[in-house]
């Protein structure tokens, strides 16, 4: 986190952090400072963050009420058959756990997020676009030196940054050939600068319409994937009206349908809110366990009630917050036993009061760089967390669900707070997690840094830093479990 006179940052890197502080300094406001940040991220965090990807963002300019940008990825118009594709699957190594990841041409959803940050620009920020992207273009250019954290997630996914030589020339180690880059050797990426940069002159008509979008449609008509000019050139952002929950006096703006993160956070939430005082205790195994039913019970809603299906009818899933539906889950909370079994986030407030929270994705990339330009495309098709029902079933041109959730918290004794998560399917339960923190009172640093926990079907993973007792008492009740051993964004 990064604070000015005029402002303050938080994000997931120290650089991405000090370009949107720079451009605080320089008399830029929230918005203006988000996007260079987002840009500064797409080279410093590039596994997390790509043009070729796509996200959300939550805008409150003072005196306005909030907004949701949506620049997500869209399913292609016109899919090939699943035996054209380039499409194949690769296994991540987390240590405590693996997990398969499906890349390939036949993997790219069309990305927003050029038109997206070219949409905040027009709309909201005050300087122009050459000065947001400059920070990302000398990054890019002269090279940054790889922190222990990108080394990290690199080490990961590095089936999928090794696939092919346009991306092992840029990520491959030179010390380690056949491992990606290590912490502290320099990534250069002069391809993706010279994009930025001519971005920035040009427009995103360039990406989306021009020489770009030609180079994407031909290297997908010849490897394998489904993306057209056309998807491009059609590709829409969405302005959308935010999602609100409460909890006792709180409010919550946050992510939307057709997104599944916030309608699932704000679902949570109302549970919460209904629930006689002191159900969820201050500490200990009880609200260790009660927080894990709780995120059981989110689960099992989104798979009983179709959220984020691919045919799903947006308006239904709004009817996870029906009274009469959140009655009968409260119920199970209340008479069950005590007993069950790639992504980054920029948030900014400046000295006027603008809010802006942005999270962003690129999935893992899918392997390949589009030629000449350094830009390596999403793998969002090939993501299981956004492909529930399976791959390849998704409905021709529809903009695709997300975890992915920026929020404001407006706190009981007013206090704002701008939020949000990378972490993929994980996202929901990291923020629910936090908001509780804040909500029960504890600084802005306790809620952030407290141990996790998140479940996905029967599974419990338990994030280190719990005492003895809550790990014992989790562990007892919940069969199949995974133990992190330290804190951990994955």
């Amino acid at each position: 986190m990064a604070h000015t006179p005029r402002g303050a940052v938080a994000a997931g890197h120290r650089l991405t952090a000090e370009a949107a502080s720079e451009v605080l300094a320089a008399g830029g406001n929230a918005f203006d400072a988000l996007i260079a940040a987002l840009w500064t991220a797409c080279v410093v965090e590039p596994v997390l963050c790509s043009p070729g990807g796509g996200g959300f963002l939550m805008a409150r300019p003072e005196g306005r009420a909030p907004a949701v940008l949506d620049f997500f990825v869209q399913t292609p118009r016109r899919p090939r058959p699943p035996e054209a594709l380039d499409f194949h699957e690769v296994i991540a190594d987390f240590g405590t756990d693996q997990q398969a990841f499906h890349i390939g041409l036949g993997s790219i959803a069309t990305p927003g997020f050029v038109r997206g940050l070219f949409a905040m620009q027009r709309a909201l920020a005050s300087l122009p676009m050459r000065e947001l992207v400059a920070p990302a273009v000398q990054h890019a250019r002269e090279g940054v030196a790889l922190d222990e954290l990108q080394a990290y997630i690199f080490s990961i996914v590095a089936p999928i940054y090794l696939t092919t030589p346009e991306a092992r020339a840029v990520f491959e180690s030179p010390t380690r050939p056949g491992h990606t880059l290590q912490a502290g050797e320099i990534l250069r990426q002069p391809d993706l600068a010279d994009t930025l940069e001519v971005l920035a002159i040009e427009g995103d008509d360039l990406f989306y319409r021009g020489e770009i979008a030609a180079l994407i449609e031909q290297q997908c008509a010849d490897g394998g994937g489904h993306l057209r000019r056309e998807d491009l050139e059609r590709y829409r952002v969405a302005e959308r009206q935010p999602l609100m929950g409460r909890l006792v006096g709180h409010r919550l703006w946050t992510n939307p349908p057709p997104s599944s993160g916030g309608i699932l956070i704000a679902f949570a939430l109302a549970l919460l809110d209904g629930l006689p005082p002191g159900w969820l205790p201050p500490q200990g195994p009880q609200r260790a366990l009660r927080i894990a039913r709780l995120l059981a019970l989110t689960h099992q809603a989104r798979i009983a009630h179709h959220v984020d299906s691919p045919t799903a009818d947006r308006d239904d899933e709004y009817a996870l917050l029906d009274p009469g539906l959140l009655a009968r889950y409260r119920e199970e909370l209340l008479d069950a036993p005590e007993a069950m079994r790639g992504t980054t986030h920029v948030s900014v407030v400046d000295g006027a009061g603008n809010l802006a929270a942005a999270t962003v994705s690129n999935g893992e990339g899918c392997g390949h760089l589009v030629p000449g330009t350094g830009i390596m495309l999403n793998n969002m098709l090939g993501e299981e967390d956004l492909n529930p029902h399976g791959f390849h079933r998704w409905q021709p041109d529809r903009r695709m669900t997300s975890m992915m959730a920026p929020g404001i918290l407006r706190l009981a004794d007013g206090a704002e707070v701008v939020l949000g998560s990378g972490g993929s399917n994980r996202i929901r339960s990291a923020l629910l997690q936090t908001i509780l923190h804040l909500a029960e009172g504890r600084s802005l640093e306790a809620a952030v840094q407290a141990p996790r926990l998140h479940v996905e079907g029967d599974l419990l993973s338990i994030e280190g830093g719990f005492d003895d007792d809550t790990v014992d008492a989790l562990v007892a009740a919940w069969p199949e479990h995974v133990q992190w051993q330290n804190r951990n964004l994955f």
